[in-house]
């Protein structure tokens, strides 16, 4: 579906109509003075059922395990923080 373009006070008056669009697949921009300020889309798939459909297209490969625990390849020593040494480094 497309998207919809429609103006707070409209949005207001006619809601359902908008949110059956959204249930049909179309996105509506909402606008504000013809500005647009926000957007309702309708809710994609989970995030399961996302990276399945990715697996079946060949599109990624998971061998289904965790991935291992990497340690830190650097420790700051003292109190400060590596935020702290590259805000330090860039000034």
């Amino acid at each position: 579906m497309g998207e919809a373009r429609v103006s707070i006070r409209e949005l207001k008056s006619r809601l359902s109509h908008y949110l059956r669009l959204t249930r049909a697949g179309a996105s509506v921009v909402i606008t504000d003075r013809g500005v647009p300020i926000g957007r309702i889309v309708p809710v994609g798939p989970e995030l399961a059922e996302r990276l399945a459909a990715m697996r079946d297209a060949g599109q990624v490969q998971w061998s289904g395990r965790k991935l291992a625990a990497v340690r830190p390849v650097a420790k700051v020593r003292g109190r400060r923080t590596v935020a702290d040494l590259l805000v330090e480094d860039r000034g």
